[in-house]
């Protein structure tokens, strides 16, 4: 179980684009009923803002986010990954942790590059649902995998929204911090997890640090 921690915002503020739209079209495009400029975060992505007016989006079902920002120094960011599982059991040895240890670096070293500090980091974490009915629980290892990345580094999470049984929409304002959450229960929502599947084994076949393709058709 995680620690008690604030939910965050789960207002619809608008229509929303469909999730299967949501995997078509331009990866940044600028929204002029919100004025803000939209970057969706795919599996396997990352991405560092250092200005205003820019909001990141992503879809999750098993795979976990971190929503890292410095608000003293205005930047922030996102990524997005999947463990492709293993029987290692120990997370931090495990074949499978390397590529959440991979994605958890790349986004904190963005964020130091863009002049950050991690001492005054705010962390937010999302995702790792049990969207599948099995006994593999991949969301909850996601999630585990996460909470003990953090702690053995020793950062404060600020917030968390993690396991269970439903795929997650999330826009990120990293300029501020905001958080737009909201669970997907309709039966159309469910194609996250038809990419999640295609993505999980593209990866069991590929070297982390190769030139893997985002999660999208």
């Amino acid at each position: 179980m995680g620690m008690p921690v604030t939910k965050p915002d789960e207002r619809r503020h608008r229509p929303e684009m469909p999730v299967a739209d949501y995997f078509h079209g331009d990866k940044r495009f600028y929204d002029a009923r919100e004025h803000v400029s939209v970057v969706k975060i795919f599996s396997g992505d990352w991405h560092v803002s250092a200005k205003g007016g820019e909001m990141l989006a992503t879809i999750l079902g098993s795979c976990v986010s971190a929503c890292i920002r410095d608000p003293v120094a205005g930047v922030g960011g996102m990524n997005h990954f999947l463990l492709p599982g293993d029987d290692a059991g120990d997370a931090r040895v495990s074949d499978s942790a390397r590529y959440g240890v991979f994605a958890m670096e790349s986004l904190i070293n963005g964020i130091l590059s863009a002049g950050g500090r991690k001492d005054r980091f705010e962390i937010k974490v999302f995702g790792g649902g049990n969207v599948i009915n099995n006994s593999a629980r991949i969301g909850s290892k996601n999630a585990q995998f996460i909470r003990d990345f953090l702690k053995r580094e020793g950062y404060r999470l600020a917030s968390e929204d993690l396991e269970g049984e439903h795929p997650r929409r999330l826009h990120y304002y990293p300029d501020t911090g905001r958080v737009m959450m909201r669970q997907l229960k309709r039966r159309e929502d469910m194609i996250v997890v038809e990419e999640e599947a295609r993505y999980s084994r593209q990866i069991k076949s590929m070297p982390v640090e190769g030139a893997i393709e985002l999660f999208r058709p």
